[in-house]
C-alpha cells in the first residue's frame, strides 16, 4: 500500500469509515474506479508479526496483554438467559479490522441464505448475484469454475496441515451422520464434512487489508489510522462528511459525493445514533437531536457454540510455549509449520431435527483442549497440555434477537451490546442436539480407538443436565450481524442499495446490514458486502 501523504486529506469524493473486512474492499474498489477516497480507521497498523502469521491467533486471543494491542475489549451486557454472563466480543483494533484477528475461515454461507434475502425484497442479493462478487474477490487454489474465482485480492487455500485426529473426525462424522465428504463447501453444495478453507497463502494471513490495501494499493486512496470518527456531519438532510478526533483535536473530513459507514456491527449503528439517526426515544435519552427515526441497533444476532473436548491419542498439541518456539524457529528457517495455517482444521455443515431446507449446525474441529467452561473471564487460561480434540457445535441460524444501544453521547465509550442470547428455547435445543451428535460421532468405530474419553463438559453431564449447562458454556463465534438491517419495510435501516433511509449521501456497508445471518463464518460475506457496495455506488455515479 502506498504510504499516506504527510498532509492528511481533508476532502475526497468518498469518505469510508472503518478499514475492516468490508471497508477495505469498498474503499479500494472506489479508488480503483478513479474516485478519490479517504479511509478512516480507529485502530493502528497491521504490520505486526502477530497479525501476519496465521497461527499466532492462539496467543493473540489467549494472552490478555497481547490481545489488548489488537482488540477493542468489548463485552456484552449481562445476558439474562445465559446466567447473566458478560460474554466477550473480540473486534479488531487494527487495519483490516476483524479480518486481522479472526480464524481466517473462508465460508460463504449457504446459497439459500442469499436467495432468502432477495425473497424479502432485497433485489440483487440472490445467490447468483453474490456468486459473481465472490468470484471477483477470490484467488482460489483450485482456480476458477462456475462458482469459484481466481486472480482476486484474497487468496483462499485449503488447510494443508490437518492433524490425524481432525481428519479422523471428518471421516467418522460423514459415516455416522450419513453425509458426504465435500471437496468444496463454497461451491454448488454446502452440506457435508470437509477440510476448512482459509484466507491464508504462503504462510501469511490474507486479511482485507493485505488483499485490498497492501496488494492493490490504489494511488488515489488515503488511509488514515488512529483516528476516531465522532459523528457523521448531516446538513439539510444530506451527509456531507464526518467529524473525527485525531490526537485529541476535532476536525471534519468532507465527502464530495458520499459517506460510507463500514465500522462493523457495533461501530456503524453507534455512529448512526451519535449522528441523530436511530430510535427517537433512545436518542432523546442522551440529548441527541433526531435526524431520522429508524430502528438502528435492532435485529442484533450472532452464532453461538458449545465446545466439546475429547482426549485423543493421535491429536497433536500445539498450544504450549515450547510448541510456539519450535514453530517460530521453523518459520524463520524453511517455513511450513503449523503457524502458517489457521488453528481450525476440518468442518461440517449438518442437520439437527430442527433443520428445515438447509443444514443448521456447523461443526468446527480444533486440535487441542478448549478452556472449560468458557472464555468469559479476562484472564489467561492455563494451557491443558494433554492431547485433545475440541469440536465446536455451532448454532448457525439463531432465533434470538437483541439490541445495540448507546451508553452515552461520548463517541469513545463502548456501546451497550445485548444479543439476548438463548432467549428462544429452540436455540438451546439445536445446541443440545449438536453436542449429542458430536458424542455419537466420537463413539463410532472410526474414531473410538483413539479417543480417551470426553474431557469437557464430561460424562457427568447427560442430556438433562446439559439443557441447563448450555447457559454456562455457550459462547460466541464473534459473528454479530443485523444491527442496520437491509430491507424494504419499516424494520429496515438501509435499502437494498445500502442507502440509509431518510438521509441522502449516506450508506452502510458491513455485516450490520444482513437481514438474517448466513450459515457459516461471516468474514467472507462481509468482504462481499464491501464489493457489492462499491459496485452499487459506482453504477449510481455513472
Amino acid at each position: 500500500m502506498a504510504k499516506a501523504a504527510q498532509v492528511k486529506v481533508e476532502e475526497a469524493d468518498y469518505v469510508v469509515v472503518g478499514a475492516g473486512s468490508a471497508g477495505c474492499a469498498v474503499a479500494a474498489r472506489l479508488a480503483e474506479a478513479g474516485s478519490s477516497v479517504v479511509l478512516l480507521e480507529a485502530g493502528g497498523s497491521d504490520e505486526k508479526f502477530l497479525v501476519k502469521k496465521p497461527g499466532m491467533i492462539g496467543p493473540m486471543h489467549a494472552v490478555p496483554k497481547i490481545k489488548a494491542t489488537v482488540d477493542w475489549g468489548y463485552y456484552t451486557t449481562p445476558q439474562q438467559h445465559a446466567l447473566d454472563r458478560k460474554i466477550p466480543q473480540t473486534r479488531g483494533k487494527v487495519l483490516g479490522g476483524s479480518s486481522s484477528v479472526n480464524g481466517m475461515l473462508w465460508v460463504r454461507g449457504n446459497r439459500a441464505n442469499y436467495d432468502a434475502w432477495e425473497a424479502e425484497g432485497n433485489k440483487g442479493w440472490g445467490a447468483a448475484d453474490v456468486t459473481s462478487l465472490y468470484k471477483k474477490i477470490e484467488d482460489f487454489e483450485d482456480g476458477a469454475d462456475d462458482y469459484r474465482g481466481a486472480g482476486g485480492p484474497i487468496k483462499v487455500t485449503r488447510h494443508g496441515l490437518v492433524t490425524e485426529a481432525s481428519a479422523q473426525f471428518r471421516e467418522a462424522a460423514a459415516e455416522t451422520l450419513g453425509v458426504p465428504v465435500v471437496k468444496d463447501y463454497n461451491g454448488a453444495e454446502q452440506e457435508g464434512m470437509s477440510t476448512f478453507q482459509q484466507s491464508v497463502h504462503g504462510g501469511l494471513r490474507y486479511s482485507a487489508a493485505r488483499g485490498y490495501l497492501h496488494n492493490l494499493a490504489p494511488a488515489n486512496l488515503q488511509v488514515q489510522t488512529d483516528v476516531t470518527v465522532a459523528k457523521v456531519v448531516i446538513e439539510g438532510g444530506r451527509a456531507t462528511g464526518v467529524e473525527v478526533i485525531d490526537e485529541g483535536v476535532r476536525r471534519v473530513v468532507r465527502a464530495g459525493k458520499e459517506v460510507i459507514l463500514a465500522a462493523g456491527v457495533f461501530g456503524s449503528p453507534q455512529l448512526l445514533m451519535l449522528s441523530g439517526v436511530g430510535p427517537a426515544a433512545h436518542l432523546g435519552e442522551h440529548g441527541i437531536e433526531v435526524v431520522a427515526d429508524l430502528p438502528v441497533g435492532d435485529n442484533l444476532h450472532d452464532h453461538l457454540f458449545v465446545p466439546i473436548t475429547f482426549l485423543m491419542k493421535n491429536a497433536v498439541h500445539r498450544g504450549t510455549p515450547l510448541h510456539y518456539a519450535r514453530g517460530l524457529a521453523r518459520e524463520l528457517t524453511r517455513g511450513g509449520s503449523f503457524l502458517a495455517h489457521s488453528v481450525f482444521e476440518t468442518v461440517g455443515f449438518v442437520r439437527t431435527s430442527l433443520a428445515t431446507d438447509v443444514p443448521d449446525m456447523q461443526l468446527h474441529a480444533l486440535p487441542w483442549a478448549y478452556p472449560s467452561p468458557n472464555q468469559d473471564a479476562p484472564v489467561q487460561h492455563k494451557v491443558d497440555k494433554r492431547r485433545a480434540l475440541t469440536i465446536l457445535a455451532t448454532l448457525i441460524y439463531p432465533r434470538s434477537r437483541g439490541t445495540l444501544r448507546l451508553a452515552g453521547a461520548d463517541p469513545t465509550a463502548a456501546p451497550l451490546i445485548d444479543f439476548n442470547y438463548l432467549a428462544e428455547p429452540g436455540d438451546r435445543q439445536v445446541l443440545l442436539e449438536g453436542i449429542t451428535m458430536t458424542r455419537e460421532i466420537m463413539r463410532s468405530a472410526k474414531v473410538a480407538a483413539a479417543c480417551g474419553g470426553e474431557l469437557h463438559p464430561g460424562p457427568a453431564f447427560d442430556d438433562n443436565a446439559l439443557k441447563d449447562e448450555i447457559r454456562n458454556r455457550a459462547t460466541t463465534v464473534y459473528h454479530g450481524v443485523g444491527s442496520c438491517r437491509m430491507g424494504t419495510d419499516e424494520r429496515a435501516v438501509v435499502d437494498p442499495d445500502l442507502r440509509v433511509r431518510g438521509v441522502d449521501g449516506l450508506r452502510v456497508a458491513d455485516a450490520s446490514i444482513m437481514p438474517s445471518i448466513i450459515g457459516g463464518n461471516t468474514n467472507a460475506p462481509s468482504v462481499m458486502i464491501g464489493e457489492k457496495a462499491a459496485a452499487l455506488i459506482t453504477e449510481a455515479a455513472s
